[in-house]
Formats: C-alpha cells, structure tokens, sequence
C-alpha cells in the first residue's frame, strides 16, 4: 500500500465545510458587532441629551440607578425611557417587515407599504376628533383610548387584506397592492378626519402622524418589550418555516410546511407588533423596509441570522434617527418619523428600480 494515502472521510474537514463555518463565524460576527453598536448610541443618546453634565457624573447616575439627583431624573424619567423605546420600537418594526417579507415573497414588504401605520392614523385620528381623545371615558381608559382606537383599525386592516388574498386567490407576492388599496382608503378617511377637525384637533392628529418616541414611558416600554420577545420567539422557533416559504410555496409544501396556515398566522403576528408600536409612537416609516434589507446585505437570507440581525439593525436605525431629531436642530425636537421618511424615501425607489430591472 506504499505511495497509497487513506483518508477517513469521518476526520478530514472539508473545503465546503470550512467555508460554511467561515461564513457563520462572519454572520456572527455582524450580529454581536450590531449589538455593541446598539449599546453605543444608547450612552451616546445619554450623553447629548444631558451635556451640561460630565460623563462620569452621567455614568454614576445610570450605574448606580441614582433618581433622586437631577441628573438622576433627567436619565431615568425622560431620557432612558425614550432610548429605550426606539430601541424596542425600531427592532418590533423591522422583525415585521423581515417577516412580511418573507412569507409575502415580496422585498417592498413592510408595515408601512401594507397601510397599516395609515390604518392606526386614522383610528388614532377618528379618537382624537369623535372620542375627544378619551376624554369621554374615566381618566384609567381616557389615557389609552388613542392607542387602542389605533391599535384597533390597524387589525381591522389586515384581517380586510387577508381577506382579499383568501377570496380572490391572489398570490402572496400580490398582497402588497392590496395593502396599497387599504392604504389609499384609509389615507382618504385620515383626509376627511383632518378636513372636519377644529385647530386643536388638527394639531393633535398632525402631531401624531409625524410619528415621536417621544410618548414613551417605563410602563410602555416594558409592556412592548414583553410583546417583542414572544413574537421573537415565535418566529425564531419558525425560523426554517420562513427559510421553507423563501424558496416557494410548492417547496415549502414539499417540506411539510402548511403554508397557508403560516402566512395568516405570520402575517397577524408581524401586524400585531407593527401595531403596538404605531398606536403608540404613531407613523414611523421605512424602517420595517429599511432595517431587513440591510440586514439581508451583511448576513444574507438564512433566517436564523436574518431575523436576529434585522432587529438589531432596526433598532439602531430608529435610535440614530431619534438621536439625530434630538440635536440637530437643538433646542428644537424634530420627530423622528420625518427622518425615517426622507431616509426611506429614496431607498424604496431604489428597490422599485431594482425589482422593475430584476
């Protein structure tokens, strides 16, 4: 046997294998490299908000949860909240639009371009005008009516979408121009709400649909966090479901995945945390587009990275932005929605391009 060489197939590695390895290690690397990032714009948000104060005196304050001080409270009432916030605001509306996405089979996917921050505006805005914004209720309920109103039309949405898809049979990649139908009609009822609103009323629906995390409070933000980990999960769990319904639905069938039943499912969940984050911060645009897509660019279309990877960098999206809207203008707050829309903007008609090209 000698000039002979036996492999043991059982020990050698593989080219293929050491790729394959290679690339987890680099998708990886982009998702704990997204999450530092994260945690950098939260204490960069910190430190420009309170610059009249030194860095350490801001550090001991957070670290040592000090909220007696005036330091304390401006960290722990106003400022961290917030941050907080558009974090979990910014992760929720990416998950949304990674899943929408994926299971519609469509790259312009998002809670945006179905209508339903269009939907939760104009219940936000049918509160504000003919319940007075809550004021007809006792002052426990009066606080969330706006919300639930909103919270309310945006399901109201998607069940109308779904149940298009179901009675025409369209295809799931088409259920965006449905979207787009339900987008215009509630954009027409946001009109004649605007149109019959007095001054007062029509401040308030204008500043709503500008869209501000500025809303957000310890109570909210611990309640959408607690929403935004079990839809997580959910679809993390699903994650090879989605990877299944990527490649088509004939191959998803092959696997055994009951498409339909996902898609409804799917779709109802993405709407439901898209939903907790408008009826609350109002219409933040692009950023269920935006934050999928550049995560699809870094770490491909695998789900077991792609939907991690994608709240993370919607997250950081909406921190920027907000981080921007704080101090650009400084002492003047600009909301954080108008930024995402000039940023989202342009890229949608980016990926009109491309997809009319492709």
């Amino acid at each position: 046997m000698k000039g002979y060489r036996i492999y043991d197939d059982s020990e050698e590695v593989s080219s293929t294998e050491v790729d394959y390895r290679k690339d987890v290690h680099v998708r990886m690397r982009w998702i704990v490299l997204s999450a530092i990032a994260v945690v950098i714009i939260l204490f960069l948000t910190l430190i420009l908000s309170n610059l009249d104060y030194s860095i350490s005196d801001i550090i001991g304050a957070l670290f040592s949860m000090d909220r007696d001080s005036t330091i304390g409270k401006f960290i722990w009432n106003i400022d961290l909240p917030i941050a907080i916030g558009a974090l979990i605001a910014g992760a929720g509306l990416s998950l949304s639009g990674c899943v929408m996405q994926c299971i519609l089979r469509n790259p312009l996917a998002s809670p945006y371009t179905l209508g339903l921050s269009n939907a939760a505006a104009f219940g936000a805005a049918f509160s504000i005008i003919f319940l007075t914004g809550g004021m007809v209720f006792n002052s426990v309920i009066g606080d969330y009516i706006t919300p639930i109103v909103a919270f309310i039309a945006t399901m109201i949405a998607t069940g109308v979408i779904i149940v298009l898809t179901r009675v025409t049979k369209i295809s799931s990649e088409t259920m965006v121009l449905a979207g787009i139908a339900v987008s215009a009609i509630f954009s027409a009822g946001i009109t004649l709400m605007q149109y019959i609103a007095d001054p007062v009323q029509l401040s308030h629906i204008v500043s709503w649909m500008f869209g501000s995390v500025s809303f957000a409070n310890w109570y909210w933000d611990a309640f959408l966090l607690a929403v935004l980990i079990l839809i997580f999960v959910f679809f993390y769990y699903n994650r090879w479901n989605m990877n299944a319904m990527g490649a088509g639905d004939d191959v998803a069938k092959g696997l055994g995945v009951n498409t339909d039943r996902f898609l409804i499912l799917g779709l109802i969940m993405a709407s439901v945390m898209a939903a907790m984050v408008v009826c609350k911060f109002g219409v933040i645009a692009f950023v269920g587009l935006l934050g999928p897509h550049i995560a699809r660019m870094v770490v491909g279309d695998d789900h077991r990275y792609l939907i991690p990877t994608s709240a993370l960098f919607g997250a950081l999206l909406l921190m920027v932005a907000n981080l921007v809207a704080n101090n650009i203008l400084s002492p003047m707050i600009l909301p954080v929605g108008l930024l995402t829309s000039l940023l989202g903007g342009p890229v949608f008609i980016y990926l009109l391009i491309r997809r009319w090209r492709s």
